[in-house]
């Protein structure tokens, strides 16, 4: 497998392509890096290419907050202005005058 540059950022807002749910990546790995498990227990019909950028999310939906792993290919940017809730996020990131999310100084995602 050949790494690809990943389309998003760490800070970045991001949103499911098809799943309801939404996040602040905080963590990139140019190629899939989880277990075969996960990866098989994905429907089928839309399991992604482990040839791709997979991205850690604080996420968030309607109900919960958690910690997602999501293929470059299911994901587009937020661009809702809308903060997430994710309770993770003040440990790692601050929020700017415009929006945006960046590291908090001496802050390790993990």
């Amino acid at each position: 497998m050949t790494p690809r540059i990943a389309k998003f950022g760490i800070g970045q807002v991001v949103k499911h392509r098809i799943y309801p749910f939404r996040g602040i990546i905080f963590d990139v790995d140019p190629v899939f890096s989880n277990t075969e498990e996960w990866w098989r227990s994905i429907p089928a019909e839309v399991r992604p290419s482990k040839d791709q950028p997979f991205y850690h999310l604080y996420a968030e939906n309607a109900d919960s907050q958690y910690i997602a792993y999501v293929s470059e290919q299911n994901l587009l940017p937020d661009e809702s202005g809308e903060p997430v809730r994710h309770p993770r996020i003040s440990e790692t990131f601050e929020r700017t005058a415009d929006g945006r999310y960046r590291f908090r100084s001496g802050a390790m995602a993990s």
